[in-house]
């Protein structure tokens, strides 16, 4: 399995909001997350993408407990290899689309030239070319989401997190969202695992995860076929 979790315990005070789940994603899946507010989805998430650490448990990433990892390392494990996907895209209004984009590529290290570069090719995939120059308040809502995708995926990661990534989305750009979702999965191989209250979004993935006080209780496989 590509990311192992383990008895994941997470509280805060009194109040135990994540207590012992176990979870497995593989290599190329799209996983979806659903439950009830309160249920832990969230603080799932961001343990899983080492925002966050449990009182408890451990989540492995190809075999390394990066929740061993010392502080300047786990920022740069998260940097390679963990893009976010966040329900209100937390774009940086003073930069240029192009900038956003490459921000995670240039706090990594990488060569400025190499990183714009990298940023412009996924700026065009997202059909977003001539947008360029433009700044968050100069877009729509679903152009800025699918500039959040962009810039999640700058640095190739393994996985992308997203956290209700359509939830402020109009019905269509929810549906051309997902779509995007299934269609890097196919040309990357780009595992997700996407926190949502679309019930047509989780329908759509490989598998649904329930959630519920804290614990997963129960999983839906989507038919081979479907």
């Amino acid at each position: 399995m590509m990311i192992e979790a383990r008895n994941i315990v997470k509280r805060y005070g009194d109040l135990e909001v994540l207590r012992g789940v176990d979870l497995d994603i593989a290599q190329g899946e799209i996983v979806s997350i659903v439950g009830p507010s309160g249920a832990g989805k969230t603080t799932l998430l961001q343990i899983l993408g080492t925002l966050d650490v449990p009182q408890e448990g451990t989540v492995r990433y190809d075999g390394k407990d990066v929740l061993a990892l010392r502080d300047r390392e786990l920022a740069h494990f998260r940097n390679r290899n963990i893009g976010f996907v966040f329900q209100f895209h937390q774009l940086l209004p003073e930069f240029t689309m192009l900038e956003n984009v490459a921000i995670p590529a240039l706090l990594g290290g990488d060569n400025r030239a190499d990183a714009m570069g990298r940023a412009k090719r996924l700026l065009e995939r997202m059909h977003l070319g001539d947008r360029m120059t433009h700044k968050p308040s100069q877009l729509s809502g679903g152009e800025c989401q699918r500039v959040a995708v962009a810039r999640a995926l700058i640095n190739s990661p393994k996985v992308i997190l997203a956290d209700e990534p359509s939830g402020s989305l109009d019905t269509q750009n929810k549906q051309e969202l997902h779509r995007l979702f299934f269609e890097l999965r196919e040309e990357l191989g780009q595992t997700f695992i996407i926190v949502t209250h679309d019930e047509g979004l989780a329908a759509q993935a490989d598998r649904t995860l329930h959630m519920r006080d804290g614990l997963i209780v129960d999983e839906t496989k989507r038919p081979l076929n479907a």
